[in-house]
């Protein structure tokens, strides 16, 4: 995956269509990343360059669970290619550390 402008407008449409509101706000995130699931927002540490940016939606996309039929057709493409480099399954250990990013 190239780390690039394109790449990280591409997963930001992704996460629109998912009803997911991204923001780019200062703050302590130890993960660089805060996810408030009930206002279903990201809220991303804004002093990350893209290829954080990216890694960091990544991340969430990777723990988050949805019905890719939900997306458009060029958002279903998109997440298809970054599937193939993501990891195959998160463990229950992982998914509970993953909850608690903030």
């Amino acid at each position: 995956m190239r780390y690039t402008q394109s790449t990280l407008k591409k997963l930001e449409e992704l996460f629109d269509e998912l009803d997911y509101a991204i923001r780019y706000e200062k703050g302590n995130f130890q993960s660089g990343y805060c996810i408030v699931e009930q206002r279903r927002i990201a809220v991303i540490n804004k002093f990350l360059d893209t290829e954080g940016r990216i890694n960091c939606l990544l991340d969430i996309l990777g723990n988050m669970a949805f019905d890719a039929a939900q997306l458009s057709e060029k958002s279903r493409e998109f997440y298809q290619k970054i599937q193939k480099n993501m990891p195959v399954e998160a463990t229950p250990a992982d998914e509970n550390a993953a909850n608690t990013h903030g």
